[in-house]
Parts: C-alpha cells; structure tokens; sequence
C-alpha cells in the first residue's frame, strides 16, 4: 500500500485478518496498536500500512490466528515479542498525531512508515522515479475503516484515486460531519461515505463501494477532479524540474503521456504555478516570513542595513536589504552611484530598486536593494534616505539614473550636495524615437563624451545648424546632466546605467518568485560573487587591476608614437609629429592635460603616459588609488553568509505582522517581458559586424602591416 496510507481503525477479528491477508498480496509494513476499553471490555486496533518492507506486529491479543509474520510471531514468537515489543502499544508508536506520520522519538526506524517519503524524492525526472511513482499510484486505494485528520486529507486522496483509475466524482453531500461523493455518471454505484468520530474533526470511512458500474468510456470523459493543485504535486515529486527554463507545455506534455490526462495550455500553466508554490513557497508565505529572513540576515552579516515599512493594517509597503560587506566595501569604490528599478511579474508585482558602483576593476558591486510597489515620489524618496544612512551626501558624490522625474525629486530632496547624471543610452532612445536623421545621432553621441569645452561647442553649433528641433530638446534635458564636459562631479567612465541593466538581467530569473526568495537569491548570488572576486583579487600580480592594465596597455603603445619637449618643471609639450592640433599640455604635479582625459577619468591619458616617460615618472602613481588592487582586495574582504535558520528566533520576530499588499490582480497571463524601444530592436535586428581579416595569411587579429609572414 501506499506510504501515507491513513490509520484503519479494525473493530473485531475477522476484519484483522482480513487485512493480514495482504500480506500475501503485497509486501507491506504492518504497525499494530491494541487498547483494551475495560469498561466494555471491547478492544480497538489501530492498523498502519507502509510499503517496501517486512512486517512487524507489535502485539496481537487475538489468540485463534496462529500465523506468523517475519518481525514478530503472534503465537509461536511470544517470547521473543517480550523482548523486542512491548505490552500495550510500542514505544516507537506512542504518539501518532496524523496519519502516515512517524513518531519523532525514532524517525529514522526502518520499521516505521515515513512521512510522506514521496516529497522527498528528486526532481530529476528519471527512470526510477518513474518506477517509484508506479508503485505508489498503483497501491492508492480506499479502505474502510480509514482515519482522516481533515476532510482535505480525504479530498486530496479521493483525488489522487480518480487520476489513478481515470474517472470522476461528484460531491453529492459535504456538512460539518458528514461527506459523500459518487461517481459522476448517473446510475454508476461507486460511492464513498464517512463521517467525523465523536466529537472529533477526523473523518472515518464507512461505506465504500469500490466497483464501477458504469461503462469506463463513460466515466473517463471528464477529468475534473485532477486539479493542478494534485497534477502539480505529482509532476514535482516525480516527473520533472521546476526550473524558470521549464515551459507549461513541457509540464502538459508529461503529466498526459504519464496519467492520460488531456491538458490544455491554461491547466498545465495552473499546474506549473502551483508545482512552483510547493517548491518554492506562495506569495503570502514569503511576505509572513520576511521579518524572521531580514532578522537572520543581520544576525548573520554584522553592519547589515535592513528596513520594513508597514501600514497601520500591517500590509507590506516596502523593503530594504544592504549586505555588511557591500557597506564596509563601498569606502574602496569611485564615488559614483548607479540606480534604477525594474518591475517585478509576481502576483503582488512591486518593483525593485537597486543602487550599484563599479569597482577599480570595472565589475559591478553591489550596494543596496529595495523592494516597493512602484516608482514614484514616495518610494524613491524613501529609497534614498535609508541609502543616506550608508552613502552620506558629498560634493565628490554622483549618483547616475535615466530620466525618470522621481529619481530627480529625490536626488534634489535627500542628496542636495551629491551631482546628478542621466543616462545617455536613455537620452538616445528618446531622440531616436522622436527625431530622425543618422547624422545628428551621431553628433549628439559625439558630444555627450567630449572631454573639452571647446570640442563640445563646436559639435553642439552643427547639431543646431542640422536639426533645431533636436538642439532645443538637448538644451531642455540639461546639458549638465548627460554631457561629461558640464558635469559638475566626478562620474569617470560612467556615462549610462548599463551596469544596471547587467543586474536586472541576472536577476530577471528570481522576479516571479515570492519576496522573501527574491531577496535569498541575491543574497545567493552576491555570495558567490563576493566569493569569486575575492580569490581574483588576491591572484592579481600587479599593483593595478587586471582592467586597468590592460586599459592602459594600448595608451602606452600610442604613447611611443609622440614627441615630447620639457616646458619647465611641472609642464610639458606633447604632440604626434610636427602636428600643431595635436599639441597637449600635460602636468604632472597636478595631474592634469589639455586634453581632459587624464583629469575626468583619474588614469594618465596617453599623452600623461608619454610626458612620465619622458620626465622618468612612475607611471602608476599617476592612477588613482581606486584602481589598485590592494582596493580591490580590499572591497571584497568580507563575505557575505547565509541565514543561519538553526538558532531560535525572539517572538517579538515572529509574531510581527507583515501582510501581502492590498493589490488588484489582473487577469489574464502575467506580462514578464517590457516594451522594447525602436533603439532596441535596430540593434537586435542589426547585422553582426565582419570580421576583418588579413589578405596574406587570411587569418583574423591582425592586418597586412603587422603581419608575420
């Protein structure tokens, strides 16, 4: 019979030996209970079935059957039973609370009947599992006289016996104390009748009448009964994975060459769903349990930042997650800060915020996460004033977006020192979308990226002389946000939030999981990040990053091509050839050169690297100290651990209320990919670059002029 058989209460003799008979049906586990009621001098017997083992008989005070069994003799064993089993019922057996379950004295018996032993089983799909599941399936069964702790229990099994034999059944009564079903096809006498025990809620089987009288093309008409609820149970346990790559149609594929159950689109999305909800928790549990994760996670991580905010009713509105080690690393990163948000397809949707910055070895570095339900006013102004309580507001501060008005209203509310920078990938989409023409696209990329006010004027007198129109709309946007030459601060090599984009992305898989899973999967993935990293940083050989290096490696390969002249002490003049517009001034003391590469990106510019050659001035101590590896080494020292959920919890935790949001949900199939804008789609539909190649030796890497041959 199957693992989770219930208890089957037995009133008399006849009806024990008619269960022991089993045994030369199957190979069943037998676990007996005997109590004697002494004021009616009657005696009860609790029977519990589990499969793929020897049986055992505790105790049997019923002196005409004379058999044996492999574990305990009932006559000639007597002996032996008074060792090994005990009067009364067994210790191993003393408190059964449901059925199915194995007592927690002794959980790991092999003469007991594990709990649902079925979850346990991977989910890889394989022959065994397989097999596995036959054995299960072809042992479910009704019996009467079983014991049921809820009417749910007994659903759920009614349930997997019609997916088992391939018909259905109506509910014909359903009270307090009382539940009756039958088959669906009128005239068939298949029936199922129990009702509660006393004054307890469990539900004893009565009445079954297990033969079908009615034609098997007929009752296998409809399969309602199999709910994705049951078929998703099923398909975990036995059938396959849950992963975000696994598709509805693959789940309707197998449940109906396993179960013969036709499955349309929508049923076979419903039973994916809820597999998922098993594997992974529902949406409320993840929103009940988020109190207890943000405590564990601070307890684990020391200087861990974490805030809830709830209403008066005890609704979620948002969260905030920032790892001790992103805090204690962000001292050893440029001061440029990185946000944006990207939408959540869950059932309560949200959106989650992110603030990153790119370490010395242009990788992404993690800050701060939160999780509100949309972008507005409120949300970004609470996003940056906890983000505050970790970046304190500076003048050497940037923090970069797109052009959203919120983010504007709160930079300029909480951060009134830090300068402000928009994404010109965004300002791009914009002007593709609303003006046209190549050519000034082209200069308006061009200017965005000028080092020099002078570069810049110019570029910016074309782009008015072409197009008016486009010229009024960039002096609209500020040119103090989107170009590098009127940036009041420092923001380096940042120019768009694609290390943002970069985030979302390896995040886009963990966006319809339940909220407390979102955030264990960034936690997942900024361990292994942090991890990884931080090995990379104590390898690295060089004083600068590996990304520095090999930066710096073609500047100093053009710097051999240039001429240099000493001006004076801290001057000097550096141009390629006899060229006079190519002339740059460079000084060292002060870091600086005419062409302003050096100064905004803080790394010596090609014609810096040329000038410290020729004056015999260590080229790396003209780099920031941001780009050394002992920062690098530095920024990821400490790691970041998982949620020790073995130490207790104060129930000042756990008794706090966090409910799901109050949300409308939307019918129909949850959108999970966004608009893409007309920059997008000429990029994916553009055709890949040729490679070059040489026409001596045609091969790629190289051409005819530094050809070996």
């Amino acid at each position: 019979m199957a693992h989770d058989t219930p208890p089957v209460y037995v009133s008399n003799t006849r009806q024990l030996q008619g269960f022991l008979s089993l045994k030369k049906i199957e190979r069943l586990r037998l676990c007996v209970e005997i109590t004697e009621n002494r004021a009616s001098e009657k005696s009860k017997t609790l029977l519990s079935f589990g499969s793929e083992a020897e049986a055992s008989v505790v105790e049997s005070r019923d002196e005409n059957y004379s058999g044996s069994y492999d574990g305990c003799s009932l006559e000639k064993k007597q002996e032996d039973n008074e060792n090994d089993c005990s009067n009364g019922a067994s210790s191993y057996d003393d408190n059964f609370s449901s059925y199915g379950e194995s007592p927690t004295d002794d959980e790991d018996s092999p003469m007991l009947p594990p709990k649902k032993r079925y979850q346990n089983f991977s989910m890889s799909g394989s022959k065994g599992n397989l097999e596995v599941l036959s054995l299960v399936m072809s042992s479910i069964d009704i019996a009467v006289g079983q014991r049921y702790n809820s009417i749910d229990d007994l659903e759920r099994r009614l349930k997997l016996l019609t997916v088992r034999y391939k018909f259905d059944f109506d509910v014909e009564t359903s009270t307090p104390t009382s539940y009756v079903v039958k088959c669906w096809v009128d005239g068939c006498l298949w029936r199922v009748r129990a009702s509660t025990l006393g004054e307890s809620k469990a539900f004893v089987v009565r009445i079954y009448n297990s033969k079908h009288t009615c034609s098997c093309t007929e009752r296998s008409n409809r399969s309602r009964q199999a709910t994705p609820y049951i078929l998703g149970m099923l398909y975990k346990n036995f059938l396959g994975d849950v992963g975000p790559a696994v598709r509805p149609t693959i789940v309707g594929i197998a449940i109906t060459k396993q179960f013969g159950i036709k499955m349309d689109y929508w049923k076979s999305h419903r039973t994916l769903k809820f597999t998922r909800e098993i594997d992974e928790g529902t949406p409320e549990c993840g929103f009940e349990s988020l109190p207890s994760y943000l405590y564990m996670i601070r307890r684990a991580n020391p200087s861990t930042v974490t805030r809830l905010q709830i209403d008066e009713l005890g609704r979620f509105i948002y969260v905030f997650l920032a790892f001790g080690a992103s805090v204690n690393g962000f001292p050893y990163m440029r001061k440029v800060v990185v946000v944006d948000g990207t939408f959540l397809n869950g059932k309560y949707k949200g959106t989650l915020l992110t603030a990153l910055a790119q370490d010395g070895n242009f990788q992404i570095f993690p800050i701060a996460f939160a999780v509100v339900d949309t972008e507005n006013d409120d949300s970004w102004h609470w996003f940056f004033t906890q983000l505050k309580l970790l970046i304190p507001d500076d003048e050497g501060l940037a923090i970069i977006s797109d052009r959203h008005n919120s983010i504007g209203k709160a930079i300029k509310n909480v951060y009134l020192l830090a300068a402000r920078g928009i994404c010109t990938y965004h300002l791009y989409k914009n002007i593709l979308g609303q003006y046209k023409g190549k050519e000034a696209f082209r200069l308006v990329k061009k200017a965005a990226r000028c080092f020099r006010m002078s570069d810049f004027t110019a570029i910016f007198e074309e782009i008015e002389a072409i197009h008016p129109a486009l010229h009024g709309y960039l002096q609209r946007a500020d040119v103090r946000l989107w170009t590098r030459v009127h940036f009041p601060g420092e923001r380096y090599n940042l120019m768009t939030t694609n290390i943002v984009e970069s985030m979302n992305r390896a995040l886009s898989h963990a966006r319809g999981l339940n909220i407390v899973r979102i955030l264990e999967s960034i936690r997942v993935m900024m361990t292994r990040w942090f991890a990884e990293w931080r090995e990379d940083a104590r390898s690295q050989p060089t004083t600068l990053t590996r990304g520095v290096e090999k930066l710096l490696h073609g500047r100093v390969t053009a710097a051999r091509e240039l001429t240099v002249e000493r001006i004076d002490d801290h001057h000097t003049e550096v141009k390629y050839g006899s060229s006079i517009e190519s002339l740059n001034v460079v000084n060292l003391v002060e870091r600086k050169c005419t062409c302003r590469r050096f100064e905004r990106e803080k790394l010596p510019c090609v014609h810096a690297i040329a000038a410290a050659e020729y004056n015999n001035v260590c080229r790396i101590s003209l780099c920031s100290p941001y780009y050394n590896s002992e920062y690098l080494v530095s920024a990821y020292a400490e790691s970041i651990m998982p949620a020790d959920e073995a130490q207790p919890i104060p129930e000042i935790v756990e008794d706090q209320p966090c409910l799901p949001p109050d949300i409308r949900q939307q019918p129909g199939r949850p959108k999970k990919n966004r608009m893409k804008y007309a920059l997008e789609v000429a990029l994916q539909n553009k055709r890949p670059r040729k490679e070059h190649t040489c026409f001596r030796c045609r091969k790629s890497g190289h051409n005819a002029k530094t050809c070996q041959m």
